[in-house]
This record gives C-alpha cells, sequence and structure tokens, in this order.
C-alpha cells in the first residue's frame, strides 16, 4: 500500500503523424498524394502548398476548441450514412432536442 499508483493521463490523445494531430497532417498527406498524380514537378509543388495552405488552416480553427473539433464538425456538416451513423446520437440533421 505504500507504493505509488501511477494514474495514466494521455489515454485519449488523438492519433499523431510526427508531431502533428492526424487531423491537421490529413490534408497535407491527401495533398502529396494528389501531388504525385499530377506527375509534374509543378502540379507537386502546388498541391503541396495547397496542403500546407489548409493543414494551417485547420490549425488554426481548432486551436482553442476540443480536441476532437475536426470530427465534431465533419458529424454536423456531412451527411450520413450507413457507415458513420452512430446508435447512441441523434441524426446530425436534428437540431433541437428536448431534454
Amino acid at each position: 500500500m505504500l507504493t505509488d499508483t501511477y494514474i495514466p493521463r494521455r489515454l485519449d490523445d488523438q492519433w499523431k503523424i510526427g508531431l502533428w494531430d492526424i487531423d491537421v497532417a490529413a490534408p497535407v498527406l491527401f495533398m502529396l498524394f494528389v501531388g504525385y498524380l499530377a506527375s509534374s514537378l509543378w502540379g507537386f509543388c502546388a498541391a503541396v502548398a495547397i496542403g500546407i495552405y489548409f493543414a494551417r488552416k485547420m490549425a488554426r480553427t481548432k486551436a482553442d476548441k476540443h480536441p476532437a473539433y475536426a470530427l465534431h464538425w465533419l458529424y454536423w456538416h456531412l451527411p450520413t450514412n450507413p457507415v458513420s451513423s452512430m446508435r447512441a446520437t441523434p441524426p446530425s440533421h436534428i437540431r433541437r432536442m428536448v431534454g
């Protein structure tokens, strides 16, 4: 009983790619792929620049918000489908709830 118990504080951290959260790194990775498909140096550079722009915009948007802000935004703004629908929460088109 005299030993200290370690209590983990970081169980629910978001996934990371290097130092970046997955939702900030995703636009850059997607645009790297699109730039590769362009098969030209200018197309690749333009796609990477666009990806970096959107990643910075995403990082600034979610700076003082909940860590899962991107997932919440996607839930409320994208249409539901059988893959992304949840049983415990109401559909996203129902904006008012009583109770």
